[in-house]
């Protein structure tokens, strides 16, 4: 059996995890091939690929991003492009294809199953927010990178008394703000699902002052305040329809403020989220995830993706899996409200 593998979307720690995983179980305990697919869904469509074995994935445990790249390519808004993913699949004798990505990468997985194509997925979001599944690889890593972050700015913001709003990443959901903000001692909190009162949030803020202490601000990059809409860069879509997020933490500084009279600046995390090596919790989950997908494939398990539940690897429905986000229960984020103000 010849298996195509691919990544897709934004990349992040434990991608390459996954793809040793597969590799050394399927060539080990199979004796399968593997094709990779460069930079997402664009090489099938694009016929641009390459030759996945052993010495391939050697070395590639701990290193961050993908080393078969990756990109935001839709082949659904391409003008024949499922037609063209079958055919340079089929060029390559692929009889199954192995995607790892988030929503959208998983979302293009379950229309190409429904046109044929023998797919299994295989769950990656910094987010966590992938319905389905208990945990994603690289949400780790993030919230372990954010959380040194918040660390070290609470130094600096006592230093000089001043506000410090820090904005990460979580366009649908606040996993990241929430995991990261409790654990490294944040006083306030704004995540999407919750729109946020802004007088409220700057009379934590004032609260904090009054006990000399200098308060620290997370929020996700897609919260939005109670009276008003989203901030973003442009009005540029990607190829999945999203719009640039950018500028919440910005605005939020200067709303602070102008509100309270108290200095307040903005540390954007931005890509350092995604970046570097993985956890060694991430390490381990993109493993089991990489070595139960070949076990998927071998029994012909298509159309499903590997998920974590509890402690075990499961496989679940790709379109139920990608039919809806992930969000933050409101009662799980209230668990912290002790901690605000």
């Amino acid at each position: 059996m010849r298996i195509g593998v691919l990544t897709g979307g934004g990349d992040c720690p434990g991608l390459n995890a996954v793809i040793r995983g597969i590799v050394r179980r399927g060539v080990q305990s199979h004796g399968y091939e593997f094709v990779g697919f460069r930079d997402g869904w664009r090489g099938p469509l694009e016929n641009v690929a390459v030759r996945l074995d052993v010495p391939a994935v050697r070395g590639i445990l701990p290193r961050g991003g993908t080393v078969l790249g990756s990109s935001r390519t839709n082949p659904l808004r391409v003008d024949g492009g499922v037609r063209r993913v079958r055919e340079n699949l089929d060029r390559h004798g692929v009889d199954a294809l192995i995607a790892i990505g988030g929503e959208d990468t998983l979302g293009v997985a379950a229309e190409l199953g429904r046109a044929g194509v023998r797919v299994v997925g295989v769950p990656k979001t910094i987010d966590n927010d992938l319905d389905g599944t208990d945990y994603t690889f690289g949400f780790d890593t993030a919230v372990n990178i954010c959380t040194e972050a918040i660390d070290r700015l609470h130094t600096t913001a006592e230093s000089h008394r001043r506000v410090l709003v820090v904005e990460v990443m979580g366009r649908h959901t606040g996993w990241i703000a929430l995991h990261a903000g409790v654990a490294g001692g944040a006083n306030v909190i704004l995540v999407p699902e919750h729109p946020f009162d802004l007088d409220r949030v700057c009379g934590w803020v004032e609260n904090r002052f009054k006990i000399n202490y200098a308060p620290i601000v997370v929020v996700a990059e897609g919260a939005v305040p109670a009276d008003g809409g989203m901030v973003t860069k442009d009005d540029s879509r990607d190829a999945f329809g999203h719009v640039r997020l950018s500028g919440i933490g910005e605005w939020l500084a200067a709303e602070i403020e102008r509100r309270t009279g108290k200095e307040a600046r903005t540390t954007v995390l931005g890509h350092i989220q995604r970046g570097g090596t993985p956890t060694a919790a991430d390490r381990w989950l993109a493993t089991r995830f990489g070595l139960h997908a070949v076990d998927a494939v071998r029994d012909g398990a298509f159309g499903t993706m590997v998920a974590l539940r509890g402690t075990d690897i499961v496989r679940a429905p790709l379109e139920a899996a990608t039919a809806r986000v992930k969000t933050v229960d409101l009662a799980l984020y209230e668990e912290f409200g002790v901690f605000f103000g």
